[in-house]
């Protein structure tokens, strides 16, 4: 039994406000908002199907304070389109930003809170992603870690989107969205303002599926969480990320 990934949740001062940005950024649409909790995903989208992953604005009164350790990556089928979503992302809000990338052919941008993303040269793997590209996790050691996340997230290694410094995961049915576990030095000092979501399969046992991921490598990890539904862990690199009820 394996959980499977259903949502990248995205800690905000103002859910409402950062969901609209990404709402407009991809051409998704807001498809549930109750106090403190906004949720975004495609137009027609049949919830939890990988073709896309769906973004999750939660409210939390902490300031960003360093650089997301998660973040996207979004596709584009020509330079001058990638010119163009830039221009389209500044529009709506996003701002450059400068994380050390130095001469890149990607650009680096924020968004209104100060979370950022790339907006990627374009690239033949991600032809058929949609508007993500991946969903990118910083690692000190990717290849360590990816066999825990093939099993958290029931995605399978990509070897021809993988190279020494990254491994690529993506659904078995070969649609959507990339996990991309990229290869960075900078160690992890404070709880991740972007953090994953699995959940077992309908009729699956949420025990066991912690106690799964737990033997894997998994900690348990306490990120305020008092009375929740979920269950928040750890996974071998210290990322935080919440075990949901089947679905």
């Amino acid at each position: 039994m394996s959980t499977r990934l259903v949502h990248l949740v995205i800690d905000a001062a103002d859910p409402a406000r950062l969901a609209r940005f990404w709402s407009a950024a991809l051409g998704w649409q807001v498809a549930a908002e109750e106090p403190g909790e906004v949720n975004v995903w495609p137009s027609g989208y049949d919830y939890p199907d990988p073709v896309a992953l769906p973004l999750v604005f939660v409210a939390v009164p902490e300031a960003k304070t360093v650089k997301n350790r998660v973040h996207l990556d979004l596709a584009t089928r020509s330079a001058q389109q990638q010119a163009a979503e830039v221009a389209r992302l500044r529009d709506l809000g996003a701002r450059p930003a400068d994380i050390g990338q130095g001469d890149v052919p990607w650009v680096v941008l924020a968004d209104p809170e100060g979370n950022e993303l790339c907006v990627l040269d374009p690239r033949p793997v991600y032809r058929d992603a949609g508007p993500v590209a991946a969903a990118v996790v910083d690692s000190p050691d990717p290849a360590a870690l990816a066999g825990f996340w093939e099993l958290a997230a029931g995605w399978v290694r990509d070897d021809s989107a993988s190279d020494d410094d990254k491994v690529a995961l993506r659904s078995a049915r070969g649609v959507g969205p990339y996990l991309e576990l990229l290869r960075v030095p900078d160690a992890k000092t404070v709880k991740n303002r972007v953090h994953l979501d699995v959940a077992p399969r309908p009729g699956e046992d949420e025990a066991a599926a912690v106690n799964q991921l737990l033997q894997a490598g998994a900690a348990p990890a306490d990120v305020g969480q008092r009375g929740v539904s979920w269950t928040v862990l750890a996974d071998p690199q210290g990322n935080e990320f919440c075990v949901l009820r089947p679905r």
